[in-house]
């Protein structure tokens, strides 16, 4: 990741909690606490935010917090060409009237632009999705109510009795934070409480996850890997990886980035 790609991750992380500590900047960034620590003190020289021991924080704290993680505008830029191309494999699965659940994040965005060429009944809780699929195709679209999150650019509702629970869809389409045995990780409670609702839904769960995610790793699990039926990455993914979602009788959709897909069932 580039200095100024951290940067801007540092920025916008130091706004959203009182302080941000060193540890959960590497977190985020995938950077060593040395580069996080001198990140922090060029950004103090310019007064972009201020240093504190073990960490940062801003010079003028939003008083409305957002959600853990990084922003929509920084990931979207991170592993383009995997996340087009799972996201075309995504769209495969999908037929002209079928009802479907897109979660928002980056790489479920991508999906917009093949699907483009479809007529489903999408539901999601993505601004971007939303905007770009009444724009530019033929898709009706249904969006959730709720607290409007605009580094991620999605909608949350706190309450039970949204209009999530009066749609059915065929398939539910989901990012994650990470990958692991012990199940998908997310970031933050509140995209954990708004993800259940959608999971609870949909026939099937897929999960579109580039392969750096299976590295990633959170401190929050959202499902057990066993809630999952497909998941669709691309063909960085390792064989400890594969094996992982073998052993959990999930259907891998591998993609290539470079343009032809293959497909790989566990079974």
């Amino acid at each position: 990741m580039h200095e100024k790609e951290r940067h801007e991750i540092i920025l916008s992380a130091v706004q959203d909690r009182p302080v941000v500590t060193v540890v959960e900047l590497c977190g985020l960034t995938g950077a060593s606490e040395a580069t996080i620590r001198r990140d922090i003190a060029a950004l103090h020289v310019a007064k972009r935010l201020r240093r504190v021991r073990g960490g940062a924080e801003a010079l003028a704290p939003n008083p409305f917090p957002g959600l853990a993680g990084r922003t929509f505008a920084v990931n979207e830029t991170i592993n383009i060409k995997q996340k087009q191309a799972i996201a075309r494999a995504a769209v495969d699965l999908c037929a002209d009237g079928d009802p479907i659940i897109i979660n928002g994040g980056t790489t479920t965005f991508q999906m917009v632009h093949p699907l483009a060429t479809r007529r489903c009944q999408v539901f999601t809780n993505s601004f971007p999705i939303a905007e770009h699929l009444l724009k530019n195709s033929k898709n009706s679209v249904l969006i959730s109510g709720g607290v409007i999150y605009r580094e991620q650019n999605i909608v949350l509702s706190p309450f039970d009795n949204d209009v999530t629970r009066n749609f059915y869809a065929r398939r539910m389409f989901m990012g994650a934070q990470g990958v692991a045995p012990l199940g998908v990780m997310e970031a933050d409670p509140l995209l954990i409480q708004a993800e259940h609702k959608l999971i609870g839904q949909a026939d099937e769960i897929v999960l579109l996850v580039d392969s750096t995610k299976f590295e990633s790793r959170s401190s929050l699990v959202l499902c057990p890997l066993s809630e999952i039926d497909v998941l669709i990455t691309d063909d960085g993914i390792s064989d400890r990886a594969a094996a992982m979602i073998e052993a959990a009788d999930i259907r891998l959709i591998v993609a290539p980035a470079g343009g032809a897909r293959e497909e790989e069932a566990a079974s």
